[in-house]
């Protein structure tokens, strides 16, 4: 008799749908951002798929509020302040150990290097933030891949997906800033960044299971469709690619409608094509030894490394006596790292804000080439825009691959 350890996840289920690629599954690679409600229900939903590799990204640690709507964490998670992707990350191996699952706790712009993006087959975002939103538009682009968008508050909820050339996040959070502005809001719907930036004026984010497990299936759905790329080609299937699913629960309604914005001058609209893999770069290289290796490997005299997500701060100064604090750190920090010091609140809010000595560009002028590409916020297995005097190229740390064990072996 055939154990249940000799069985492949789902092999008596999954094969009776007719458009179940089983091993197709099993060597996906997902990439959900953020493990809030809508992660949760994303995450179990995939695992219960039995998606192969998944990697979740969250910065956020676990609070007893979390747990009304959040079926994969627990009290005592909240109790010890664990953080929600490594939870989540647990969590799934508990519902589907035949997955690879690999957890970053951390923020998109100096957690998640773009070499992670670019060997995902589709990106999930579950996010609350207009700004992390855009980040993560902007990186799926950079890295060609498509992404897939919900929202919740209350008893309503929304799915769209965005790919570079047919329809894109920022282009659509600035016209429809354009229409606040002018009065016409397309017919009063209600956008996901119109969700968010309610949620955020009123300090917190007001949302339901239900609503988080109907937003999260479809965005899981979703996933499944762009998976199966090949049934999408035939027809079988169609995506939520600049169309939007809205569910307002309040009234019992739930339907699709075009939601597709794209302006050809958006700054968002930027493929990062013929990457160079650099099998002995690394994020803890060091920069001045990193810049040699480039400048071999492309064979060129001029190497100026573009800091394109985050720039790098040293210190902060106060405008009226020039007192200097010490940062040494991605200005992505500096909100929380003013904050934890009375002294440059003060300071702040008296002298109309500190000035902030920031790189924008690193060369071989650099004063710091000791520190290591992580230690000025750049993560594993990124991907560096470098200007040359050739023009611009694009290589990446692929030694960091290590980081991430088995999930790209498939």
């Amino acid at each position: 008799m055939q154990t249940n350890k000799n069985k492949k996840w789902g092999e008596d289920v999954f094969p009776l749908l007719s458009w179940f690629k089983i091993d197709k599954v099993k060597n996906a690679k997902v990439l959900v951002v953020g493990a809030g409600a809508l992660g949760n229900e994303v995450l179990k939903n995939l695992a219960l798929f039995g998606v192969g590799n998944i990697v979740v990204v969250d910065f956020d640690q676990i609070e007893f509020s979390n747990l009304t709507r959040s079926i994969l964490f627990r009290p005592e998670d909240a109790d010890k302040g664990f953080y929600k992707a490594e939870i989540a990350a647990k969590r799934l191996l508990e519902i589907n150990p035949t997955i690879n699952v690999k957890a970053i706790c951390g923020d998109l712009s100096t957690a998640v290097g773009l070499g992670v993006y670019r060997r995902m087959d589709v990106v999930v975002g579950c996010l609350d933030s207009l700004k992390a939103r855009t980040l993560l538009n902007r990186m799926c682009f950079r890295a060609g891949k498509i992404w897939i968008e919900g929202g919740i508050g209350d008893l309503e909820g929304q799915v769209t997906a965005y790919q570079l050339g047919k329809n894109c996040y920022e282009c659509r959070v600035a016209e429809e800033e354009v229409a606040d502005d002018t009065g016409n809001s397309h017919e009063n719907r209600t956008s996901c960044p119109q969700i968010a930036q309610g949620n955020a004026e009123r300090g917190r984010v007001a949302t339901t299971p239900v609503s988080a497990s109907i937003i999260g299936a479809i965005q899981a759905q979703e996933v499944m469709k762009i998976i199966h790329s090949e049934e999408v080609e035939a027809g079988i299937f169609d995506t939520l690619i600049g169309i939007m699913f809205n569910y307002q629960g309040k009234n019992s309604q739930a339907g699709t409608f075009e939601f597709s914005y794209y302006n050809n001058d958006c700054i968002s609209h930027e493929f990062w094509g013929n990457i160079v893999e650099i099998p002995t770069l690394s994020a803890d290289t060091k920069i001045g030894d990193a810049i040699q290796i480039i400048k071999e490997t492309l064979k060129v005299e001029q190497v100026d490394i573009n800091l394109r997500n985050d720039k790098f701060v040293d210190f902060l100064s106060s405008r009226t006596d020039n007192k200097k604090f010490v940062a040494m750190m991605p200005e992505s920090k500096i909100p929380n790292f003013i904050d934890a010091s009375q002294e440059m609140v003060y300071l702040s809010i008296s002298d109309g804000g500190l000035y902030q000595h920031s790189y924008e560009n690193i060369d071989e002028e650099f004063p710091y080439l000791d520190m290591t590409f992580r230690q000025i916020g750049i993560p594993y297995l990124d991907v560096l825009q470098v200007t040359t005097e050739n023009g611009y190229a694009y290589v990446e740390l692929t030694a960091d691959i290590k980081h991430f064990e088995n999930l790209f072996e498939a």
